[in-house]
């Protein structure tokens, strides 16, 4: 039988309560106003772990952003994807906008052939534009740092002169390539300096710092950097109680200790566990023995979804490379013990090492130190068959 359910798992479900990001919230809030004040402010970069609840928090900025009438778009990068084509459509649907008041159409020539050359030059599959060779061949530049600055200096002084800042929320941002993320970041200085009311609301891994600090050295100067971590004991029971009480359900001290004890105070985790035990009880108070009813559930659920979807994306060069990782019992680890536990050099690893941080896998955490992007993958690894056998082997 159906029952209506308070807790939401899942890739960026908005939960009926966001706990524990209050600070966060306020402070992009009064960020949002001084950008409606045309009044110069940084961008903002968010980093964590998978599920701690990046992907929420910048849904719930950007619904804030809109309330403020911000112009805002969200855009996820895409492994395989070209950003450019979708940095392109949201500069579009900016434009479609202004233009839809008759008075702010004479400012939109200038952003629209910016953008034109961008198509044009780096996607050029897309139809969006019909243009003759000759057009092509007049908007066709070679250099996407100047493309990219263009467009986005011409929408700021657009957004300016209409009174309608723009803020565009960028998720997974690790996924962008290099020459993109640079010209990106040059186009979003340049756009700065000048003044214009623009910024990003921008996520992504851990390993987005190392990234941005190493396409730009000014990268440091143009964001604020707030690192997203697993929930307090505090903020842990506000997201496991709050959702329930509005049903008049309740959990009891020691149930609210369990939970966090088995989810570490993970955001997913926690809405994950709660959604069995709210689906599986009936009582109006619940208890360790309801929590602990759910506990092989919710790890036979994690196996087979959260955590399987990312070791199937392992070769079997890395699968060998993430089971000598979690051989070595303590994480964050040292590059030289995972060798050590392969049997081979550091050297004849390195190219697993930058496949697996490529795929989001794992990341660098201090010098020469790795660690699993995903919360508690160790454990899942540990229960895997196919590891115990590989370590019969080795």
């Amino acid at each position: 039988m159906f029952k209506v359910n308070p807790y939401r798992p899942g890739a960026g479900l908005m939960p009926v309560y966001i706990a524990g990001r209050d600070d966060e919230i306020n402070a992009v809030s009064e960020m949002f106003m001084a950008l409606k004040l045309n009044i110069p402010t940084q961008s903002v970069i968010f980093s964590g772990l998978r599920g701690v609840g990046k992907t929420v928090l910048i849904n719930k900025l950007q619904s804030i952003a809109e309330e403020q009438e911000i112009f805002c778009k969200h855009i996820e990068v895409e492994e395989r994807k070209d950003f450019i084509s979708q940095m392109a459509a949201c500069c579009q649907a900016f434009l479609r906008k202004i233009s839809a008041k008759e008075k702010f159409r004479s400012l939109i020539q200038k952003p629209l052939d910016a953008v034109k050359a961008l198509v044009v030059s780096f996607d050029p599959k897309d139809n969006t534009f019909s243009l003759s060779m000759q057009e092509r061949e007049l908007y066709h530049t070679v250099n996407l740092t100047q493309g990219l600055t263009d467009v986005l200096t011409s929408l700021g002084e657009v957004a300016l002169k209409t009174a309608t800042p723009i803020c565009f929320f960028i998720d997974e941002i690790q996924y962008m390539r290099s020459e993109e993320l640079g010209a990106f970041l040059a186009a979003l200085h340049r756009a700065n300096q000048l003044g214009y009311p623009i910024m990003i609301i921008g996520a992504g891994l851990p390993k987005i710092y190392k990234m941005l600090s190493e396409e730009k050295s000014y990268s440091e100067r143009l964001f604020i950097y707030r690192e997203i971590d697993s929930l307090d004991y505090e903020q842990s029971r506000e997201a496991i109680e709050r959702p329930a009480k509005s049903f008049g359900v309740s959990y009891t001290e020691d149930a609210v200790k369990r939970i966090i004890e088995i989810t570490k105070g993970y955001p997913y985790f926690i809405q994950e566990l709660c959604k069995l035990i709210y689906q599986n009880t009936e009582k109006k108070e619940i208890d360790c023995s309801e929590v602990d009813g759910c506990v092989e559930e919710f790890y036979d659920t994690l196996d087979g979804g959260f955590f399987r979807v990312r070791y199937e994306r392992c070769s079997a060069g890395d699968k060998k490379f993430v089971f000598a990782m979690v051989k070595c019992g303590k994480l964050p680890c040292t590059i030289s013990n995972v060798a050590l536990n392969m049997h081979k050099t550091v050297t004849a690893i390195s190219t697993l090492r930058a496949q697996l941080i490529n795929k989001g896998i794992i990341y660098p955490v201090r010098y020469k130190e790795l660690d699993f992007t995903v919360p508690e993958f160790k454990g899942f690894i540990q229960r895997l068959d196919e590891y115990q056998e590989w370590l019969e082997e080795n």
